[in-house]
């Protein structure tokens, strides 16, 4: 490939990343307006369904990027909108550990699959070599967008 289709080739790449990732924002918005949450706590609430057990609010912290204060705050939130609770840890009961509400997050879950259930249907088209190449980019985006955090927290722009 020639270096001027390259090129042109990572400009659309820029631009449609671009479009790719205010679409999804926007769509994060509308999820978190229709189900009374703030976009950053549905986020929260989403990292945290992926996680095996409950956290600490460090953990929630660290999933989010927030300061230990304002992940805090952000667990208020959610269990005052009755999406987690706060629980002693087994172990060691000095530690408050969050946990998820299973049926708060089985009606999560609903709308969830109201809204995606055509997103499978979207890579219907695709042979395994090009999911895995899509599952690689998104791991990537991932890991550099967590890459950026850390250096727009840090100042280091």
């Amino acid at each position: 490939m020639s270096g001027n289709a390259r090129s042109r080739l990572l400009d659309e790449l820029s631009t449609v990343s671009r479009r790719y990732m205010a679409s999804y924002a926007l769509f994060n918005q509308a999820v978190a307006d229709h189900i009374g949450l703030h976009p950053t706590d549905l986020q929260c609430l989403n990292l945290l369904t992926l996680e095996r057990e409950p956290v600490t609010t460090g953990r929630v912290a660290e999933l989010t990027g927030l300061t230990t204060g304002s992940a805090t705050r952000l667990v208020d939130r959610l269990e005052k909108a009755g999406y987690v609770v706060r629980e002693r840890d087994a172990e060691d009961r000095r530690r408050v550990l969050v946990a998820t509400v299973p049926e708060k997050i089985a009606e999560f879950g609903r709308v969830w699959d109201r809204l995606g259930g055509n997103w499978v249907a979207l890579f219907g088209d695709l042979d395994d070599t090009e999911l895995a190449l899509i599952i690689g980019h998104m791991r990537r985006t991932v890991e550099f967008s967590g890459e950026q955090i850390a250096r727009l927290r840090e100042g280091r722009v």
